[in-house]
């Protein structure tokens, strides 16, 4: 192990790092760009820094060149933690936290010099959230269920509205959940909707009949 082949492992765990931090920071996830590209370079690093230390103390005591290496594996989870999120009966963030598990994995095998397996695993890594994340999409809107986060201007009767909007749609409300609320001069509740969809009635036109109603900002399916 040389100079120039630690700064190759370096740079090859920064470039595959970055391309799966890409995809994360597209979809505005707590872990993005810069935070994949740590976690891989960080790996790279400790496993360089373990072959370093075995090749230089090997003949001086028993070393376990993997030692270092399977810390990362184990901690990494403490930053993985701080990504999920939960809202209600709903957890968000486990797949950033397991792309910040899997490009640590990338960092060891680029740290150790596995440049195969690096690489290859950085592009399935990335296929698998960027190709599979829009197939997930396209089955969620075909599912029978939705649930919808809005904001609502506090004036009596604006949740009827909905109600009215949803039943010509043949939309049923299984749940309410009243979020919080804007202390603004524009008074704003956010509340989520739990929806039941009928056959036929996709996502995108119950979203465009919230939308259409007088006094409803920022609808969004989660």
């Amino acid at each position: 192990m040389n100079t120039f082949s630690i700064i190759i492992r370096l740079v090859l765990a920064v470039v595959l790092g970055g391309l799966v931090g890409q995809e994360r920071e597209n979809k505005n996830r707590p872990a993005g760009f810069r935070t994949h590209i740590l976690v891989c370079a960080g790996s790279a690093l400790v496993m360089t820094t373990s072959e370093f230390l075995f090749s230089r103390y090997n003949e001086f005591t028993n070393l376990d060149p993997a030692r270092l290496g399977a810390q990362v594996i184990s901690g990494i989870g403490f930053l993985g933690a701080g990504t999920i999120i939960r809202q209600g009966s709903s957890v968000k963030g486990l797949t950033t936290a397991a792309s910040l598990w899997a490009v640590a994995c990338v960092g060891l095998a680029a740290g150790t010099g596995f440049y195969e397996g690096a690489i290859a695993g950085a592009i399935i890594i990335y296929l698998t959230l960027f190709l599979l994340g829009r197939f997930g999409k396209a089955i969620e809107r075909r599912a029978s269920h939705l649930t919808v986060c809005l904001d609502l201007e506090d004036k009596p009767g604006k949740v009827g509205e909905i109600g009215l909007a949803l039943g010509k749609c043949d939309v049923s409300i299984r749940n309410i959940e009243f979020i919080d609320e804007d202390e603004s001069e524009d008074k704003l509740v956010s509340i989520r909707l739990t929806l039941k969809l009928p056959r036929g009635v996709t996502h995108d036109m119950v979203l465009d009949a919230l939308r259409r109603i007088d006094g409803v900002h920022n609808v969004e399916a989660v």
